[in-house]
């Protein structure tokens, strides 16, 4: 198909005429080829979406992971720093929650301490358990130290010795 221009009407071969600006040799189709179709833009959003989706669904799950790795469970060197404040021992046991010492700090927390003479000279064995009362399958935490404490009533390791 051959197209002549002349006065700036484009005439095509089978007589049809178009009106036009001389030079300007683009056709309808040409123009509409320059342009996305809604169904290309549909798509185009479409994969921004999941991508922008995906990346949202990575940095939810890393503050999840940051946020479970600040967890703290209570320390039992807590009981045996408030124990260690004391200046005599009495063999037994003790225990409470740790909501009595810190408040809304460690909800669901208690612990128990056990105090055992074992030398005749007033050295203290000291076993402190922390218990989580939410995860009950979990183990207990257990720290033991030991402390001298002259000054206390006799226990069991002094009682065979005069």
């Amino acid at each position: 198909m051959k197209i002549r221009i002349a006065n700036g009407e484009r005439r095509r071969q089978d007589g049809l005429v178009s009106a036009g600006v001389a030079g300007q040799g683009r056709s309808a189709r040409a123009l509409a080829r320059g342009a996305f179709t809604l169904l290309e833009t549909i798509v185009a959003c479409a994969i921004f979406f999941m991508v922008a989706f995906a990346i949202l669904e990575l940095v939810t799950r890393s503050l999840v992971a940051a946020k479970a790795l600040q967890t703290r469970e209570p320390d039992p060197g807590i009981i045996l720093a408030a124990l260690s404040l004391t200046n005599t021992f009495e063999e037994g046991s003790a225990s409470g929650n740790y909501e009595d010492i810190a408040p809304g700090m460690y909800p669901g927390y208690r612990w128990e301490a056990f105090m055992q003479e074992v030398g005749s000279n007033g050295l203290y064995q000291v076993d402190v358990l922390t218990y989580n009362e939410r995860k009950r399958s979990q183990n207990p935490v257990t720290v033991s130290t030991q402390f001298f404490r002259p000054g206390s009533k006799p226990g069991s390791a002094s009682k065979g010795r005069p």
